[in-house]
């Protein structure tokens, strides 16, 4: 039987890139459903009706349902090789790190929402040494902007850190994992609001970018004519949208 994948958008949905980027860069064969967003009660009734916590991605395999990206993710390495890297050292580092972002990074989720068809600029800047500058009426405050900060540190010393210690030209070393795709999302908020990337991490940023599956999704979310005003005020809130590549 086929997997039947449930996501939202392509632009915003960062939860949803996760497994979709992982079973294509693995050939897993599954069917999917998309929702658009709307408004929280009309998001609630059409995804509980296809997810326990109302929630997307979930994945459906037969009468087994499985929610949550990360136990998506563990599902799926129990029936498929290459989820995880084969070699134990690596595969603890990929399955650490990859916890790391499912629970961690809040200020970036909270600052830098996913929207891949634009490029914006933060009013208070973060530059490539991660300092703070002024050449805009700051929307954050300074505690804000540190917290930004730290994540894009750990961030860059976390992609270079497994680089450099596995080899790349991925992350956990030479085979896309689990730990690739969900850092996916990540990738495009770096590229949305210009966050540097430093080392080998630029190097595999741009991999990411490349990469066929990476290609497709995003190809997808510019083709999308529909837009959540509820995303799009968040970004202009605290930043200047200078391009808008999706279609109009």
């Amino acid at each position: 039987m086929v997997y039947t994948l449930i996501t939202a958008n392509r632009n915003y949905s960062s939860w949803s890139l996760r497994p979709w980027v992982l079973m294509k860069a693995l050939d897993i064969e599954f069917t999917e459903e998309i929702f658009c967003f709307s408004t929280p009660a009309e998001n609630y009734a059409n995804f509980k009706a296809l997810s326990p916590n109302a929630m997307v991605p979930c994945l459906h395999d037969g009468d087994t349902i499985i929610w949550d990206s990360l136990a998506i993710i563990e599902y799926l390495a129990e029936h498929h090789d290459g989820v995880w890297p084969e070699e134990k050292v690596a595969r603890a580092w990929a399955r650490s790190s990859t916890a790391e972002m499912h629970g961690g990074f809040s200020a970036l989720r909270t600052i830098c929402p996913m929207n891949i068809g634009v490029r914006a600029k933060i009013y208070e800047n973060v530059d490539s040494n991660c300092s703070v500058t002024n050449d805009y009426q700051p929307a954050l405050d300074q505690r804000q902007v540190a917290a930004l900060n730290a994540n894009i540190r750990r961030i860059n010393e976390l992609w270079c850190d497994g680089l450099t210690r596995f080899g790349g030209p991925w992350l956990a070393g030479e085979n896309f994992s689990a730990v690739d795709a969900f850092y996916a999302p990540v990738v495009y908020r770096f590229r949305t609001f210009g966050l540097r990337a430093e080392g080998p991490a630029k190097a595999w940023m741009q991999a990411m970018l490349e990469h066929p599956a990476m290609i497709a999704w995003e190809q997808q979310a510019l083709a999308e004519t529909w837009r959540e005003q509820a995303h799009e005020d968040e970004i202009m809130a605290i930043a200047l949208i200078t391009e808008d590549h999706r279609a109009s």
